[in-house]
């Protein structure tokens, strides 16, 4: 798990982890800061230093292959043959919290699940 804004494209020819731009880079980018900046913790870029102390996420949000390369990828798949304009949104660093801690994911995403549909 992270806590960071994933935008298309996950995949690049070379098959390396670098920027990998989309034809709609500018629309993604838009739609990753609309969520990531109502929660300031992911905004920061650096939220989980005690896991993993060398990721930084400029203001919450990376372009997918530029963070690891995942060739066929589902958003890259529904943006490409579908048009479908689709993000990842890693909501934290642990991938399988316990149930008691929902309600605090919750208060810190409302607001930015608010501003994310907002952009429709």
């Amino acid at each position: 798990g992270s806590l960071v804004v994933n935008y298309p494209f996950d995949d690049d020819e070379q098959g390396i982890a670098i920027y990998s731009k989309s034809p709609d880079d500018a629309v993604f980018q838009q739609l990753a800061l609309s969520y990531s900046k109502e929660n300031r913790k992911m905004y920061q870029g650096s939220p989980c230093k005690d896991m993993y102390p060398t990721e930084y996420f400029p203001r919450g949000i990376t372009n997918g292959a530029q963070w690891y390369n995942v060739p066929g990828g589902m958003q890259d798949w529904n943006y490409l043959h579908t048009n479908c304009f689709e993000v990842t949104i890693e909501l934290g660093c642990v991938k399988y919290p316990k149930a008691e801690e929902l309600p605090k994911y919750w208060e810190q995403n409302r607001r930015s699940l608010l501003q994310f549909m907002k952009q429709v």
